[in-house]
């Protein structure tokens, strides 16, 4: 019988020819999960078909897909029409010509999709999937703004400068950190710290290597930490601009 694996995938951005070429790489099983971490839409030209290929591989197996800011943004557009500024002028125009030709019913299976995602998944083995981070010291059950999940920074800014030789025990150990085995996040490019690949620092995995900008989607195996990424997004989408101005 073959081993059930566990892969979390890093931000997308509208990059359906990476994402493919992440779940070829990992050669997906039908007893794999996949655990995509938020930001689906909001950069290359097929975000809307990124939202699509999530619907039909929740229909064959296990996938747990967090709702990142971009992906609320993308929600509330669809919901109302209403287009913000800020969200137009950060990928929101290609996510809007993605969805030319869509018609209003299959807009709403895209609207229902996006409003059952959940904002964090917390394994058997405590371990903590969520797209940007969390603030209260006791874990994510206290936390009282539900969008500091997909916004928060702080989180991986302190796992960065926190003193590595210290024990999940010592009294200085950060507290947040200390009430999950391990904590997987995307939002912020590890490719602003000039790193290419998947950082790791304290117990917290970053898998956002830049895919709306220059970089890459990735996928890790978060038992064995093996990873696969796609090609550069600029060398999938030729054309176009992704999120780089």
């Amino acid at each position: 019988m073959m081993k059930k694996r566990t892969f979390a995938i890093g931000d997308i951005h509208g990059g359906l020819k990476a994402v493919l070429q992440v779940l070829n790489k990992l050669q997906v099983r039908d007893e794999d999960t996949l655990i995509f971490m938020g930001d689906y839409v909001d950069g290359w030209s097929e975000s809307a078909q990124v939202i699509e290929l999530l619907i039909t591989l929740s229909e064959k197996i296990n996938c747990i897909c967090i709702k990142g800011n971009h992906d609320v943004w993308c929600q509330n557009w669809l919901e109302t029409s209403v287009v913000k500024p800020l969200w137009y002028l950060h990928g929101g125009k290609e996510t809007m010509d993605s969805y030319e030709g869509f018609s209003i019913e299959e807009k709403q299976v895209h609207l229902d999709f996006l409003k059952k995602m959940p904002v964090y998944h917390i394994d058997a083995k405590n371990r903590l999937f969520l797209h940007a981070g969390f603030t209260a010291a006791q874990g994510v059950a206290n936390e009282r703004h539900t969008a500091t999940f997909y916004l928060d920074r702080t989180l991986w800014e302190m796992a960065l400068v926190a003193d590595k030789s210290i024990g999940v025990k010592h009294k200085r150990y950060p507290k947040r950190l200390g009430a999950y085995y391990e904590i997987y996040i995307g939002h912020t490019p590890t490719t602003n710290l000039e790193e290419t690949v998947p950082m790791h620092a304290m117990n917290v995995w970053n898998i956002d290597t830049g895919a709306a900008f220059k970089g890459r989607v990735t996928g890790i195996n978060i038992e064995t930490k093996a990873f696969v990424q796609s090609d550069t997004l600029p060398s999938l989408y030729p054309n176009e601009k992704g999120r780089n101005r």
